[in-house]
């Protein structure tokens, strides 16, 4: 192990970063589907879409619809999901060790998530996190959402740590794209949620991390 200390501050995206959440996306979307009577989906088929948010998931749940019927169903997936929220997901492996070694660090950690933010807020406590996490900004907490610099960038002056010595953690190229954008070093988180198509080797991440047990080496951080 590196006797290099972790970064000054860290954010992590959440779902498909630090949680999977697909388990609880996938109940919501059954519910939604059952209540128009279609049998049930494998988690296996919205999994790669938790990332995209609630749009891409009902589109995933109701390909024979309209992306208009659709959009027309987010308030419904929402209010499903808050039912749902915490219930079947689970941390990935070593999360928990990775952050108990950030608080033993004094690294001072949140959350910058396209999640809505209340429904972000209510899982803190469910993960024992409502005192540790420094930071929580949602999709709908400030005037722009990822890929825009601006939630990364207002999360790092909330943690009191100069950009350039704060991480970003996701798994979607927005995430990356925001960090870019904001002048703050990136990890491609490769154990989250994507789809076939998409290349993390091309989104231009500093470090790309195949699990999260590597999150442990704080020479594994850029």
């Amino acid at each position: 192990m590196s006797t290099r200390r972790f970064p000054g501050g860290v954010l992590f995206d959440l779902d498909g970063t630090l949680l999977d959440s697909a388990p609880d996306m996938l109940a919501t979307a059954n519910r939604l589907r059952g209540a128009h009577a279609l049998p049930p989906m494998q988690l296996a088929q919205i999994r790669p879409h938790v990332s995209k948010g609630s749009r891409a998931m009902l589109a995933a749940a109701f390909p024979h619809l309209a992306s208009t019927d659709t959009e027309a169903m987010v308030p419904n997936f929402l209010e499903t999901y808050l039912q749902e929220l915490g219930k079947h997901g689970a941390l990935f492996d070593a999360i928990e060790r990775m952050l108990a070694a950030l608080d033993a660090d004094a690294t001072a950690w949140g959350i910058v998530t396209n999640k809505p933010e209340y429904l972000a807020r209510e899982l803190l406590p469910q993960l024992g996190w409502e005192t540790r996490c420094a930071v929580l900004i949602g999709g709908d907490t400030l005037a722009e959402r990822k890929p825009h610099p601006l939630p990364l960038l207002v999360a790092a002056e909330r943690l009191g740590v100069a950009v350039s010595d704060c991480v970003y953690v996701g798994d979607d190229e927005r995430d990356i794209q925001a960090a870019r954008a904001a002048g703050m070093p990136s990890i491609a988180a490769l154990w989250g949620y994507r789809q076939d198509h998409e290349d993390p080797a091309a989104w231009g991440a500093d470090v790309l991390l195949a699990s999260p047990d590597q999150l442990l080496d704080p020479a594994n951080w850029p």
